[in-house]
């Protein structure tokens, strides 16, 4: 019996990259092909996305650049289309699956069979917004979804995780003795990862002696602000390790006491998911102010607290921390009304519908 394929678009980032191959590998499991179409700032993310055959289109943001990006991006689009359009047909997919990003438009436009949107975050990005009314359904990150015509389209499923992460949900919250030491994860995201290096690293060593003393940092920052950090934290006796990135993020989640970092979808569900309190920072140029969005979900529930990067000073952050650090049974509490947030079985719920829609039952 010939498989379904399951055509994914998705690109840009790995905000998008990563719930599409959290989906993918879960299809595949369900019994599927998977060929996936992206842009060569996505195949970055694409290591180990189980495709057996892709395509890497030259799309560019139109938005960017004036008038010459937009015309850039035209041509750039109608590529890409032109390139689409003879890969869906030797394909010949069950059903097109877009997580947003530039990448995602042709697939969506050239598309003959049902396609489905998922959208990340709690807003709708542009492309998503644009094909909304051509999906026959729209899945969604967080509840609450602003910018959607037809809320009839939409499942609320949440984000798909790798399945690392998922796997650290049945983990105990890590044990904090008195005295011993404290892990706090520092991410920064794809964007925006400078003010989360400088800032947050001048606030933490402002903390008293014995707090310094205790913490263990984790800190995702850009590469030319990692000597100055290391030093920042080696001076004020603090144990850290500073990278601009790090490969083995499950591992650090599951030692981690507290989390920092951007409100990208993500990174707003990978800590409800694997229950971690947290600080936001929303990206305040995030298109809509989609982070603060994001962000709601979680703090509503009493796990996460926002700080807009307005208020981002040493000052502000370092009595936030005190509150936090000095206080180890609300970091226990606090994990836990983050986790209920969580979705663990978006991947799965998510491919379940989708299978049901193109009239595949693997159930």
């Amino acid at each position: 019996m010939t498989k379904p394929v399951i055509l994914i678009a998705a690109g840009g980032t790995g905000g998008h990259m990563f719930p599409a191959k959290a989906f993918a590998d879960e299809m595949v499991k369900q019994g599927c092909d998977i060929v996936l179409i992206t842009d060569p700032r996505g195949k970055k993310y694409a290591d180990g996305f189980p495709a057996i055959d892709t395509l890497i289109l030259p799309v560019t943001n139109a938005e960017e650049g004036g008038i010459f990006g937009k015309i850039k991006g035209a041509f750039s689009l109608l590529q890409a289309v032109q390139k689409t359009s003879p890969f869906m047909k030797s394909h010949n997919p069950a059903a097109v699956v877009g997580f947003g990003g530039y990448p995602t438009a042709p697939a969506l436009y050239c598309a003959k069979c049902p396609i489905i949107i998922h959208e990340q975050n709690g807003v709708l990005g542009r492309v998503n917004k644009f094909f909304q009314d051509k999906a026959a359904k729209i899945f969604s990150g967080f509840k609450d979804l602003e910018g959607l015509k037809d809320k009839s389209k939409q499942v609320f499923v949440g984000n798909p995780v790798r399945s690392e992460l998922v796997a650290l949900r049945d983990q105990p919250y890590p044990e904090l003795k008195p005295q011993g030491e404290i892990r706090i994860l520092i991410t920064g995201g794809s964007q925006g990862a400078r003010a989360l290096g400088h800032a947050m690293a001048l606030s933490i060593v402002e903390l008293d002696e014995n707090m310094r003393h205790r913490l263990f940092i984790s800190h995702q920052v850009r590469e030319e602000q990692c000597d100055e950090v290391r030093e920042l934290y080696s001076d004020a006796g603090i144990q850290a390790e500073v990278w601009p990135f790090f490969k083995d993020m499950a591992a650090r989640f599951a030692k981690a006491h507290l989390v920092i970092g951007r409100a990208g979808a993500s990174s707003v569900t990978e800590a409800a998911i694997v229950g971690r309190p947290a600080i936001f920072i929303p990206l305040p140029s995030a298109m809509n102010d989609h982070q603060t969005y994001n962000a709601r979900a979680v703090v509503a529930t009493g796990g996460a607290d926002v700080m807009r990067e307005s208020e981002l000073s040493i000052a502000n952050m370092k009595d936030l921390l005190d509150e936090r650090l000095n206080r180890p049974n609300q970091l226990i509490e606090r994990a836990e009304e983050i986790k209920a947030a969580g979705r663990p079985n978006a991947a799965h719920d998510m491919a379940i519908q989708i299978l049901d829609l193109i009239g595949v039952n693997n159930a």
